[in-house]
């Protein structure tokens, strides 16, 4: 076979991504003989930014930029768009029983590179996170057949082994709350061309893990959940950006507050007169 034929492109794919996780869960496994997890004590208050395809995460992103002292962490689609010069976000939507695989580990380690970047900003907001590939996107491709067994148990280990050694920062998860419906319209208006052929019955599925998680607990909750209304257009959802504007530096401030010092109710009663 020549080296530009379709097989030697998956292979060459399916390595580079293999030895980029291997690289990162070396440096985890050292942390860990060292007695701490990867990253651990190295990030700021960190807020995910959950929802199905279309429901506004970048949109809701954008409404942070206004603050200095906050990093932003868009979902690192240009990465899956170009893994040394293969659009794998494209491949995996054209022929998902080939490609889920190497896509999802590749989705795992990029959103790993997200959750552990150092930043020396106060609030680090992060488009989706390892938690929504787990249990969304990696639990729907089981569901439909495009990872087999062999696969979908392989990067379970992975999780497992993530969650033993590297420290997944998680204090807050806003969940832009969409119908399905919404969502699909959105994606045809935006016309992604990866997305020209993602189905409304993808979305509904997307939409029942996401609920299945975020509402009905059905799945390990890593912190609190606000839940925002994101059927709402652009002109009238503001105020719910607000509302979670607040909930967002109220957690922080929470967080940085000295503890409270209890006193008998004698000693209470002396100290008020």
């Amino acid at each position: 076979m020549t080296e530009d034929t379709p097989y030697t492109m998956r292979r060459n794919i399916i390595s580079f991504i293999d030895r980029s996780l291997a690289n990162l869960m070396a440096t985890a496994a050292s942390s860990a003989r060292q007695g701490r997890k990867y990253a651990e004590g190295t990030q700021p208050f960190t807020v995910l930014i959950e929802g199905n395809i279309g429901s506004g995460k970048t949109t809701y992103l954008k409404y942070f930029e206004k603050f200095n002292d906050v990093c932003l962490l868009t979902e690192p689609v240009e990465k899956w768009r170009n893994v040394n010069g293969v659009n794998l976000l494209e491949l995996m939507y054209k022929d998902p029983k080939k490609w889920a695989m190497p896509f999802q580990s590749y989705v795992t380690l990029t959103m790993l590179q997200s959750h552990t970047a150092p930043t020396d900003k106060k609030l680090k907001i992060m488009e989706r996170s390892i938690f929504s590939a787990r249990y969304c996107f990696v639990e729907n491709m089981r569901r439909n057949g495009s990872l087999e067994d062999g696969m979908y148990n392989t990067l379970t280990e992975w999780y497992k082994f993530i969650d033993e050694s590297i420290h997944i920062q998680a204090d807050l998860i806003i969940y832009l709350r969409t119908s399905p419906e919404v969502a699909h319209e959105r994606i045809r208006q935006r016309a992604r061309s990866e997305e020209s052929c993602v189905p409304l019955k993808y979305l509904q599925e997307l939409h029942e893990l996401h609920e299945d998680w975020l509402i009905y607990h059905r799945r390990p909750q890593a912190c609190k959940v606000i839940v925002l209304d994101a059927d709402l257009n652009l002109e009238n959802i503001g105020s719910e950006y607000q509302r979670s504007e607040s909930s967002i530096f109220d957690a922080i401030s929470g967080t940085h507050q000295p503890a409270p010092v209890l006193v008998s109710p004698s000693k209470r009663e002396r100290m008020s007169r």
